[in-house]
C-alpha cells in the first residue's frame, strides 16, 4: 500500500524536557491507526508537528511524499483535522464557520457539501445558532463536519467521539468505516476508548513519555501481552512505565 505518512526520528524538546523523544512510523492509504497513550504521553505535540503547527527539534515528517517543512500549504490542502478540544470561532453561526471553511479549502459546489455533512451528523437544527453556544457534543459534530468538508485523502482525528452520546458515536465510527472503504483514506486516530479501536483500528502505537512502547495490530498487541482486551492492555503499559 502506498505510505502517506512518513514520520522518522521525529524528537520535540521544550528547554530540558523531552516531550517526544525519536519516534518512527508510517501510515498507509486506507488505514486506520490508532495513536495512543496516557495523559502527556506526548500525542498532541506530535500531531502539532504533522500539522506544522510546531517546529520539530528534530527529525522529519513527509505527507504523500513531500516534506512537510517545505511543502506544508500544498500538503495541507488535502488533509484536515479534528479535536474536541479545539474549537472553531465563537463569534460566527455554525453555517458561517462550515461555509468559510469550505470557501478556504476551496471546495467546489461547497453549500451541496456543507448541506450533506449537516444531515449526516444530524446538525440541521443549529445551523442558524452560534458556534460558541453550542454544548461539548454539538460542537463535536460540527467539528467533525468541517473535517470533511475537502474530502481529505489524510485525516487527524484526537478524541473525536469523546463528546458525543452513544448513538452518534456509532454512526460516527461507521461513517469513518465507510470513508476508509469508499475513498481510501488514511486516518491518525487517538482515543482512551479502547473498543473504539479494537473496532476501528487496523494497527495501533502505544506511546508514553514520549516513546513508542509497542505497536501492531488489535489482536496481535492482546496476544503479545496475553491480556483479555486492549483496554488490559493500555492500563499494563501506563503502569509499568
Amino acid at each position: 500500500m502506498l505510505s502517506l505518512l512518513e514520520v522518522k526520528n521525529l524528537t520535540k524538546t521544550f528547554g530540558t524536557f523531552t516531550a517526544v523523544d525519536n519516534i518512527s512510523f508510517s501510515l498507509s492509504e486506507g488505514e486506520i491507526l490508532g495513536f495512543i497513550g496516557p495523559n502527556g504521553a506526548g500525542k498532541t505535540t506530535t500531531i502539532q508537528m504533522l500539522l506544522g503547527l510546531i517546529k520539530p527539534t528534530s527529525g522529519s515528517v513527509f505527507i504523500f511524499g513531500k516534506d512537510m517543512a517545505k511543502y506544508r500549504n500544498e500538503v495541507l490542502s488535502e488533509v484536515n483535522f479534528s479535536s474536541a478540544y479545539v474549537s472553531l470561532p465563537g463569534n460566527l453561526k455554525v453555517w458561517e464557520n462550515l461555509y468559510t471553511f469550505a470557501r478556504l479549502y476551496g471546495v467546489k459546489k461547497y453549500k451541496e457539501r456543507v448541506s450533506e455533512l449537516v444531515e449526516f451528523f444530524e446538525i440541521g437544527s443549529l445551523f442558524n445558532k452560534m458556534y460558541g453556544s453550542l454544548s461539548s457534543g454539538q460542537a463535536t459534530r460540527v467539528n467533525l463536519a468541517k473535517a470533511l468538508l475537502n474530502k481529505p485523502k489524510l485525516l487527524f482525528l484526537d478524541e473525536p467521539t469523546a463528546s458525543l452520546d452513544p448513538d452518534i458515536a456509532d454512526r460516527t465510527r461507521k461513517f469513518l468505516k465507510q470513508i476508509q472503504i469508499e475513498q481510501g483514506i488514511a486516518i491518525l486516530y487517538t482515543t482512551h476508548n479502547m473498543m473504539e479501536v479494537e473496532e476501528l483500528c487496523n494497527r495501533a502505537i502505544f506511546i508514553n513519555e514520549g516513546k513508542i512502547i509497542t505497536q501492531g495490530t488489535p489482536n496481535k498487541l492482546i496476544k503479545k501481552y496475553g491480556l483479555q482486551d486492549l483496554n488490559e492492555v493500555f492500563i499494563k503499559i501506563a503502569r509499568d512505565i
